[in-house]
């Protein structure tokens, strides 16, 4: 009988060792996650190490403190567990969109001189209406791959603005979730921010915009060759999707800012021609679109196979005839989840003179002096070359401008309303002569039209034009795009609102 229990006894034991040495196997050892509750023996990985709690600990990061509550442990005795769905970074994958793509551009620099924060977005109530939001912009350097510094523009292309990325502190009072940044935090800035978006909107995808109007510089020599593309892409998956951002200013680091980005807009101006005269340009630049984007897409599917969740692709192109013609829509468009159309900037200050135009007009209007290519400057016939040339209805989504472009010394005409008629010059703009945002142009007092052929609104009050969209307008093109079984409607960009984000409340008629 002794001998018996003296057995079983040892086979308790021999159980109770298998099962604790199978627990400390399975302990689950994902990137730490600053809101996350913490108690003793749990573990975490953090700037590229392990660590095991000694007690309960919240909101303090491992090894911020060498007395803190965080011990460094091997890390063989713990296992990333990715759940489907997940990439490991505590932030869940955002859910598909179901019906039309309701989107806009954050831009980066918009904290400064217009002070809108992504708690801004928040205070009007929309946060929780979008399906997607751009951030922008991700710079391409001279050595071909993504970065970030933070440098002024100096007109070259070679800025960047690491700073308002992910090193500036939000008070509580500025931040999403009405908590504000530890002066030790390793992710901060704007990257933060949009951390704390997504997780109060399950719908929300972020993706990264590449280039824009000032850094498109690079895209074309190093979508050159094979080479090039894929140490381009990998790159920019390395830093924005991975998150492994450069240190500085007590920021950054391995994994930092895993999960913010759930992919990539590639906003390249333009291929073979337009944009800055500092850009480089190549007549393959044509088919090399098409080879930079299917890169993007065969990089990013390798790592949703891994990660067993889905990564984004989209582009902002142009709208005009002369740009669609550049690239080869029909192609590139298989590589990409949806097209953001530009569907703005059709005329405007750089016409100094006049004669004065609409920027975002819905249709054409026989009667407008314009020749050529620009007879095609309008969202109809933009989206009709895109269909014709191969892109599916349902991946168009068209653009929105929340801004206006004017003309001031604007003659009356002889109807008194000065459309299409001479100016001095551009009118005088808060940050550049000929536009203006939104929440400005509203409270200026003048008359407003709204034109019976191309649904687009103007003012004039016999000295300023000016044409924008207004709540009415963005309602006739969220009609549009429902008739024509488009994808959804975006907008550049969130800080041209007015403060109650009328515009945007606007826009979510195109999901009704």
């Amino acid at each position: 009988m002794k001998q018996q229990l003296r057995w079983s006894l040892r086979l308790l034991v021999a159980t109770a060792s298998l099962m604790l040495a199978n627990f400390a196997s399975a302990a689950e050892c994902n990137p730490w996650s600053a809101g996350t509750v913490y108690t003793q023996g749990l573990y975490s990985t953090h700037v590229g190490k392990t660590w095991r709690a000694k007690w309960y600990t919240q909101n303090e990061a491992p090894g911020s403190s060498q007395w803190g509550p965080w011990e460094e442990r091997p890390a063989s005795e713990c296992s990333v567990v990715i759940p489907p769905g997940g990439d490991g970074s505590g932030i869940p994958e955002p859910t598909p969109t179901v019906g039309k793509h309701l989107g806009s551009y954050f831009a980066q620099w918009g904290i400064y001189g217009r002070n809108y924060k992504l708690r801004n977005l928040v205070d009007t109530g929309n946060d929780k209406k979008l399906t997607f939001l751009n951030y922008a912009f991700g710079n391409i350097y001279a050595d071909g791959k993504c970065n970030i510094i933070t440098k002024a523009e100096n007109g070259n292309g070679d800025g960047g603005d690491g700073w308002a990325d992910y090193q500036r502190g939000f008070a509580a009072n500025e931040s999403v979730d009405g908590v504000g940044d530890s002066w030790d935090a390793k992710l901060k800035g704007n990257f933060n921010q949009l951390k704390k978006l997504k997780l109060r909107n399950p719908n929300l995808k972020v993706l990264i915009s590449l280039g824009g109007w000032t850094w498109s510089k690079n895209f074309s020599k190093f979508s050159m060759t094979d080479a090039s593309r894929k140490a381009l892409v990998t790159s920019c998956i390395n830093l924005y999707v991975n998150g492994n951002l450069p240190s500085a200013e007590g920021a950054g680091g391995a994994g930092v800012a895993k999960g913010v980005f759930d992919g990539f807009d590639i906003d390249w101006e333009y291929p073979v021609a337009g944009g800055l005269p500092t850009n480089t340009y190549n007549a393959a630049d044509k088919q090399n679109f098409t080879l930079l984007l299917a890169e993007f897409r065969a990089q990013l599917d390798a790592l949703a196979t891994s990660n067993k969740r889905k990564y984004y692709l989209t582009v902002a192109i142009g709208a005009g005839a002369d740009k669609i013609r550049n690239t080869e829509p029909g192609l590139y468009s298989k590589h990409l989840d949806w097209v953001n159309v530009m569907t703005y900037d059709f005329h405007g200050g750089w016409e100094a003179t006049g004669p004065t135009n609409f920027q975002s007009n819905l249709y054409r209007d026989p009667a407008a002096p314009v020749t050529g290519d620009l007879i095609k400057y309008n969202v109809d016939d933009a989206v009709t070359a895109l269909i014709a040339g191969g892109i599916p209805k349902a991946k168009i989504v068209v653009g929105i401008p929340f801004y206006g472009r004017g003309w001031k010394g604007v003659a009356a005409g002889p109807k008194g309303d000065g459309l299409y008629q001479s100016a001095s010059s551009p009118a005088a703009g808060t940050y550049e002569a000929g536009i203006e945002d939104y929440k400005v142009l509203v409270q200026k007092r003048a008359t407003r039209y709204t034109h019976a052929v191309t649904k687009q609104l103007w003012t004039y009050d016999g000295n300023e034009f000016w044409s924008y969209d207004d709540p009415s307008v963005i309602s006739t093109k969220s009609s549009y795009v429902k008739t024509q079984g488009l994808g959804g409607l975006f907008s550049w960009s969130l800080d041209g609102d007015d403060a109650q984000g009328n515009l945007l409340k606007a826009m979510t008629a195109v999901r009704q």
